[in-house]
C-alpha cells in the first residue's frame, strides 16, 4: 500500500524548479505557491523572497543583476500557462491560448518586457547580450533589448526538458534529429552541428571559454566531450553500465573536471584530457578493472573511463508522480512551464574548482555543497562538507 502523501500546499511551499545564475554565485527558486526566491549558493541562505500573486513554473536570473526571467507555473500560474494533471495530484486541466515569458524588474516591482508564444515554454536562458527561448520544438534567440529582438529560430526534436546551454557567444541545444548538437555562433550567427548520440539527448553543457561541449543522451551511460569549434571528439567516459537519467552536466571553472550527477542518486567527477596533450592509455593501476582493462577481448565496458571519484547526493522524498522516474528525453508529461514537467533534481553547479553544489526542488528542497580534491594517496577525492531544506 502506497503511504506517501499527495501534493497538499497547505504542508508548505513546494519549489517547482531551480535554476543557477551565470557564476553559480545565485540560485533561484520558482514555487507553486506563488513565492519566487532567491539564495545565496555559497551559504544556501535565502536572500530575497517576492510574492507575484501566482505560481511560478521557471524563474531565470541575469547574473547577479535586478532582471528575472518568469515563466508561469503551478496550481495558479502566475502568467497564462497550461495547467496539467499530473498522476495522482488534483489538478485542472486549461488550454491556454498564449504562453508568455516575463522579464521582471525586481527594484521597481514591475514587467519590463514581455515575450508571448502559442506553445508551452520549456526553458528560458539569459545573458547580458541574448535571450534564448525553448519550446518543446523550437528555440528562439533573441537580443536582450526591450522589446527583445529575435535574431534567430531554429526546429529542434522534441525537448521536453529544455536543454540549451547559452555561453558568451555560443548557444547550443538539440538539432533536428535525435542525439544531434546544434551549436549557433552569436556573433557570426554560423552553425554547426555535432552528431553526439544516437538516441535523444538528456543533458549537455559548455565549459566557460565555450571550447568544450559535454553531452548525455536518455541512456545516460556514456558521456562525451567535444570540441568546438572543430566539432570533434576530444573523449568519452563511462558513467556506468545500467540506464540512468542524467540529471546536469558542469564543468569546473577551469575545465579540468566535469560533474554529472543521475537518478542513481550519484555524482561522478570526471577528469578531463587536456586537447593539447597527447592520449594515453588508462593506467590499469587506477582503472576501476585493473588488468582486465588491458584485455582486448572483454566487453568494452573493462577498458572505458570510469569516473575518478563519486559521491551520493540526496533526491529528497516526494508525493507519488513527481519523482525521477521518467527518463524519457523525448516525452515526460508533467506540468508545464517546469523544465522536464517535474521538479529540479540534481542541479550541479561549481563555485570554484573545489566547491561543488547540488540544488534539488520539490517538497523537500535541499541544498548540499561538496568538496573537491585529493586524498592521502593523491587520488581524487569528493566529501559532503554540509547541507540543509533551503525553504525551511
Amino acid at each position: 500500500m502506497n503511504t506517501r502523501p499527495i501534493l497538499d500546499s497547505s504542508s508548505g511551499p513546494f519549489a517547482l524548479s531551480a535554476s543557477f545564475n551565470a557564476d553559480n554565485s545565485c540560485f533561484s527558486v520558482a514555487l507553486e505557491s506563488g513565492f519566487r526566491a532567491v539564495f545565496t549558493s555559497r551559504t544556501g541562505n535565502l536572500k530575497l523572497a517576492r510574492e507575484v500573486g501566482g505560481g511560478i513554473g521557471c524563474a531565470e536570473m541575469l547574473g547577479t543583476t535586478k532582471y528575472i526571467a518568469l515563466v508561469g507555473g503551478g496550481k495558479q500560474p502566475k502568467f497564462p500557462q497550461n495547467k496539467v494533471c499530473p498522476e495522482h495530484v488534483d489538478w485542472i486541466f486549461v488550454n491556454a491560448d498564449r504562453h508568455e515569458v516575463q522579464i521582471w524588474n525586481d527594484q521597481s516591482q514591475i514587467v519590463s518586457t514581455s515575450l508571448e508564444f502559442k506553445t508551452p515554454v520549456q526553458r528560458v536562458r539569459l545573458s547580458q547580450t541574448h535571450l534564448v527561448v525553448v519550446l518543446l520544438n523550437t528555440v528562439g534567440v533573441y537580443k536582450m533589448k526591450s522589446p527583445p529582438e529575435k535574431i534567430a529560430e531554429y526546429e529542434t526534436v522534441n525537448n521536453p526538458f529544455g536543454l540549451c546551454s547559452l555561453g558568451r557567444h555560443i548557444v547550443a541545444f538539440p538539432g533536428r534529429t535525435p542525439g544531434q548538437v546544434k551549436l549557433f555562433d552569436l556573433a557570426s550567427g554560423n552553425v554547426s552541428i555535432i552528431p553526439a548520440h544516437e538516441s535523444p539527448l538528456r543533458a549537455l553543457a559548455l565549459n566557460q571559454t565555450a571550447s568544450m561541449v559535454a553531452t548525455a543522451s536518455e541512456q545516460g551511460t556514456l558521456i562525451r566531450l567535444w570540441s568546438f569549434p572543430s566539432c570533434t571528439k576530444v573523449a568519452e567516459f563511462r558513467r556506468g553500465v545500467d540506464p540512468a537519467a542524467i540529471f546536469s552536466l558542469a564543468f569546473s571553472p577551469c575545465g579540468s573536471m566535469l560533474a554529472v550527477s543521475s537518478d542513481k542518486s550519484t555524482i561522478h567527477i570526471f577528469d578531463l584530457p587536456s586537447v593539447t596533450a597527447p592520449k594515453n592509455d588508462p593506467d590499469p593501476k587506477t582503472h576501476k578493472w585493473g588488468i582486465l582493462s588491458k584485455l582486448p577481448l572483454l566487453p568494452r565496458q573493462f577498458s572505458d573511463i570510469y569516473s575518478s571519484t563519486a559521491a551520493k547526493f540526496q533526491l529528497g522524498d516526494e508525493p507519488v508522480g513527481w519523482g525521477p522516474q521518467s527518463k524519457s528525453a523525448t516525452f515526460n508529461a508533467g506540468i508545464s512551464g517546469v523544465p522536464g514537467g517535474r521538479p529540479t533534481k540534481g542541479l550541479l553547479g561549481w563555485l570554484d574548482d573545489q566547491t561543488l553544489l547540488v540544488i534539488g526542488a520539490g517538497q523537500d528542497a535541499r541544498w548540499e555543497k561538496f568538496i573537491v580534491g585529493r586524498d592521502d594517496q593523491g587520488r581524487r577525492a569528493i566529501v559532503r562538507e554540509g547541507w540543509k531544506k533551503y525553504l525551511e
